[in-house]
């Protein structure tokens, strides 16, 4: 019997994809797998077996009602074969599997069992179909990337731009990027640093600061699963979204290729320059002489060129596979700073080296070996000049740029064993090592650090600003950097209609070495002004007026800075967890799971100061197939999420940090810059009372403290639109239950403990990490070192309860790749509010875990709640391309979304400092200004387009490229200076509403790529 692929697709039509629900496939998010499932007529003897391109072979019997189901397969080509009494019926190739999904592969009725059928049937060959088809199997929410994609479509070499398709998914506001570059993605509403990475299915995720991770060489990124919500009780430590990476692999083909791309500083649009948006600065100074202009970002100039080459094949036919790929990216040009900055021009380089590698071994059809190495780092150097604005022409050398080498290396080792039919074994080990080497070429430890020369009192300076030639601040030991281990392990079990699965994740991290002492002499002076010498200039800190000090008459005062921690923490996290995705019927699909994880933190002296356990995340969802024929789901889940601490509080509330300030007047300045005729103001204070004693472990958390942990829920709908067409929507609802923070307001605690009837005493904490807009109890010493619980209502402390609501409604509309054309459009309708947005602070630029000034005291908190800084409330997104010819290519990309709200901060009524924080209250010019309140930054809009061209003289496997990014050069204000005034006395900001972030400029890539 002969039958043509239209022949047969008709017949597929009869039941179009029939169920993979059916089948009962069962996959998970984070994986580096996917399923084959598919519905045969029902019958008496009949098997699948399913062979990929590197040899492995895997055989699964057909139920009573036709379903057949293989999973834990790696990610590859596969021919299907169903055969009916050990003699081939059907065989379907090209079988192309997705990370973390089933695909189906179902076969027509004339397969049914039978002599006759088996014997017409036997043979015949057809390739994979591509109608839209639903993955009827999960229940959570995911945008799937693919190399052919990646490849296509005009996107930035990096893991967060290909990320940025998705549906919720926005880049940051607050300029936030990762340790080698990449601008951090937020998902959901949730802070840009509560996402989690993985290569391979290993967490890669940065420990100290959770700000990324080690990403892949793009050219290397097999497929890009960016998971926004529902995921399995699996996986865990993200309550924002996950960015999962599969690599490429070998396969019984010799593949090798490699591409060549740059970026050109003439294709590259100027940045629109900055001007002081709030008035010109009223000090004297250098700043004075320039008008209104800032920073003239338009004379930035750089260039970018890219390289990568792979190779991957069979090192023994079927059984040993290895894939290899480099890439290295360098940066060189010149920026121009602020007309505030000593040193305002610099020529810089980056270097930014990648690798990864990977073996596969079939040691044979029942056990799978897989080994991985990859590396992801960032160099740079840069110099330093003067510059002259006036003239626009760079100036004498000042000094030299830090040196740094940030990212690192990881390992990772995973077996897979099909123990038995329905019994699978999932092992996998992995280590990681980041640095974050930082070093000064030439530094001199004789020369003290100047800070805002241009604030010198120009009567003492003959107008010209005193300085050394010392450019950093801080100095930092050559070893800093991180170390984390993976282990994961898991068993899963087929039994009848459920798939059980059960297993431990466990993760140990350590900072090393981290922090930092002042550069010099280990200190740096601070120059300041205020326009109302007769204010107090911090009154929560007790600094007096100016006016009442000599030489203080101006409002002319200079601080000293110190600052110093230098600690090694570590971490360790332990999960269990167990699911059972359950076919309750051959339309409905249930995922019920249960996870279990345990949280450790240690401090500089090795001693536990956090300990989390019993934090129980279950996990629910559903899919039903509605038609019964893999056309319509509808789906929902609900589940809670556990986020672990970071590193980085260990470093401040659980070490001994050094970080005061001192308050003085001058009457005279010498020539290298320092201040003398010295009148100190105040002595060595600190607004977090961080004075270098390092606190008892007990005293440095609220007792019982709560991991941070979201719920989320999930309803939505995927439904076919005709043969060519898919579309759906989703409504999503997040709210944050419990958050970390810190508290740092000594007087106030000290104030409830006398209350009490306890008194404390000189050696407790100065800043607790407390749960955020709750009850908390204290721990704390009194006057002879005796500890004491103190119980402190929100009310006492000052705080409104805690508050992230996020709400969401998404929809989309797809085109799949039908050897012609690709599209996607989405749409969504978001809001994010309350009074906290997590582990960042995007308006007020604060990209670390408990950095921000959120709940370090009470007045911080006053009219605090309202529209966060990620909100985006319109979200248009637009992607495709299209195969003109075979030779000829055009692709697109749209992103249109509304401005998250403006912020303003102040002093309370009356220019008062109730906390000694400065400009960082919800009150400007004595009115309240909840976040929001005084309106929205303009859309941002963004076309990118892309040509390729692939000559059929070299077989279609050379090709040019062209992309321009940002064709109309739109250069939206992202985020803008919110402090509205410039000290605690209430000297107004002339940066106040100025432009910190904006859109990159236009710029064109051309490339050149080679795949054999």
């Amino acid at each position: 019997m002969n039958m043509n692929k239209r022949e047969l697709m008709g017949k597929k039509e009869l039941c179009l994809l029939i169920a993979m629900s059916l089948a009962g496939g069962v996959v998970h998010a984070q994986s580096t797998t996917g399923s084959i499932v598919g519905q045969v007529p029902a019958g008496t003897g009949e098997t699948v077996t399913v062979q990929s391109t590197s040899g492995l072979q895997r055989e699964a019997q057909v139920d009573s009602r036709g379903r057949y189901t293989v999973n834990q397969l790696p990610l590859g080509t596969y021919t299907v074969t169903l055969k009916h009494n050990g003699a081939t019926a059907q065989t379907r190739s090209g079988v192309n599997l997705r990370v973390g999904q089933a695909t189906d592969v179902s076969f027509n009725p004339e397969a049914a069992s039978g002599d006759m059928a088996a014997k017409n049937l036997a043979g015949v060959n057809v390739t994979a179909n591509t109608l839209p088809s639903i993955d009827v199997t999960s229940v959570d929410s995911r945008t799937v990337i693919t190399a052919e994609q990646l490849r296509k479509l005009p996107l930035g070499f990096t893991a967060e731009a290909a990320a940025l398709l998705a549906p919720g998914v926005v880049n940051n506001t607050g300029g936030f990027t990762t340790a080698t570059g990449g601008s951090l993605a937020s998902f959901g509403g949730a802070g840009a640093n509560e996402n989690a990475y993985y290569i391979n299915g290993f967490n890669t995720t940065d420990p100290l600061k959770s700000e990324g991770g080690i990403t892949l060489p793009y050219g290397s990124i097999d497929q890009e699963e960016v998971y926004t919500g529902g995921y399995s009780a699996q996986y865990g430590r993200s309550d924002g979204g996950v960015i999962n990476m599969v690599g490429k692999r070998g396969s019984n083909e010799w593949h090798f290729g490699g591409q060549a791309s740059w970026e050109p500083a003439f294709a590259r649009a100027p940045a629109t320059a900055l001007y002081y948006e709030n008035g010109l600065p009223t000090t004297p100074g250098q700043v004075a002489k320039y008008g209104d202009l800032y920073d003239a970002r338009g004379e930035n100039s750089y260039w970018v060129t890219t390289y990568d080459a792979y190779v991957g094949g069979p090192l023994i036919k079927d059984k040993l596979f290895f894939f290899a790929s480099a890439e290295m990216a360098k940066q060189q040009g010149n920026s121009l700073g602020a007309v505030t900055s000593t040193s305002p021009y610099t020529d810089y380089h980056y270097s930014m080296p990648k690798w990864y590698a990977k073996v596969d071994w079939n040691i044979n059809d029942s056990n799978i070996l897989e080994l991985t190495g990859a590396s992801s780092k960032r160099e740079t150097a840069a110099d330093t000049y003067r510059y002259d604005y006036q003239n626009y022409q760079r100036g004498a050398l000042f000094g030299h740029a830090a040196n740094t080498k940030t990212g690192g290396d990881l390992w990772t080792a995973k077996y897979t064993g099909y123990l038995t039919d329905n019994l699978t074994l999932n092992a996998m080990y992995g280590k990681m090592h980041t640095a974050a080497f930082s070093e000064v070429a030439g530094y001199d430890p004789g020369l003290v650090y100047i800070e805002n020369p241009q604030l010198q009192n120009p009567t003492l300076n003959g107008g010209d600003p005193r300085l050394t030639n010392q450019t950093v601040t801080s100095i930092s030991d050559p070893g800093r950097g991180n170390r984390t281990t993976n282990l994961r392990v898991s068993l899963e079990y087929k039994l009848g209609d459920h798939t059980l699965t059960a297993g431990i994740d466990n993760l140990t991290a350590a900072a090393l070495k981290q922090g930092a002492v002042d550069s010099g002499p280990g200190y740096y002076w601070s120059y300041n002004q205020t326009d109302h010498p007769g204010n107090d200039l911090n009154t929560g800190l007790g600094v007096g007026p100016t006016a009442n000090y000599p030489n203080g008459a101006q409002g002319y005062y200079v601080k000293r800075q110190v600052d110093r921690a230098l600690n090694n923490v570590r971490t360790s996290e332990h999960a269990q967890f167990i699911e059972d995705n359950w076919q309750v019927t051959d339309k409905l699909l249930l995922s019920l799971g249960l996870r279990d994880d345990q949280f450790t933190n240690y401090n500089a002296a090795a001693l536990a100061y956090i300990k989390q356990n019993n934090q129980w995340a279950p996990r629910l969802g559903f899919a039903w197939d509605v038609n019964g024929d893999s056309s319509f789901k509808v789906y929902g889940n609900a589940g809670r999420y556990f986020l672990a601490s970071p590193l980085e509080p260990a470093l401040s509330a659980g070490s001994s940090e050094l970080s005061t300030t001192q308050y003085f007047t001058y009457s005279g300045i010498d020539a290298s810059g320092v201040p003398t005729g010295l009148t100190a103001m105040s002595g060595p204070v600190s607004a977090n009372s961080n004075f270098g004693q390092l606190p008892d472990p007990k005293t440095v958390v609220a007792k019982n403290l709560k991991a941070m942990y979201q719920d989320e829920y999930m309803l939505g709908f995927s439904k076919t639109l005709g043969h060519d067409w898919l579309y759906g929507a989703k409504a999503t609802r997040r709210v944050l239950r419990s958050s970390i923070d810190d508290f740092c307001d000594a007087d106030t605690l000290a104030a409830i403990a006398a209350q009490q009837g306890v008194i404390m005493g000189p050696d407790n904490n100065g800043c607790h990490l407390i749960n955020a807009g709750t009850d908390n109890t204290f721990v704390v010493a009194d006057t002879n070192g005796q500890l004491h619980d103190v119980k402190a209502t929100r009310q006492a402390l000052g705080f409104p309860k805690m508050k992230r609501n996020y709400y969401a409604l998404e929809t989309f509309l797809e085109h799949p790749f039908d050897g012609q054309w690709f599209g996607n459009v989405s749409y969504t309708l978001s809001r994010s509010y309350g009074n906290t947005e997590g582990m960042t602070q995007s308006d007020a630029k604060s990209d670390g875990p408990q950095e921000s000034a959120d709940w370090d005291n009470g007045p911080i908190m006053v009219w605090s709640n309202g529209d966060q800084g990620n909100d985006h409330r319109h979200q248009f997104k637009a992607f495709g391309y299209y195969q003109i010819t075979p030779e000829w290519l055009v692709s697109g990309k749209v992103t249109l979304q509304s401005g998250q709200p403006k912020v303003c901060l102040g002093l309370f009524p009356g220019n008062v400092d109730p906390a000694g924080y400065g400009s960082s209250y919800h009150y400007c010019n004595n009115v309240p200004v909840p976040p929001g309140s005084t309106g929205r930054l303009p859309w941002q809009r963004q076309l990118d387009l892309g040509v390729q061209y692939a000559p059929a003289f070299a077989a279609h496997k050379l090709a040019l490229h062209l992309d321009v990014f940002n064709v109309f050069n739109a250069q939206g204000v992202t985020n803008i200076v919110p402090s509205y005034y410039r000290d605690s006395s209430g000297s107004p900001n002339p940066l106040y509403g100025t432009a910190q972030v904006t859109q990159s400029p236009r710029y064109a890539r051309l490339s050149v790529t080679y795949d054999y």
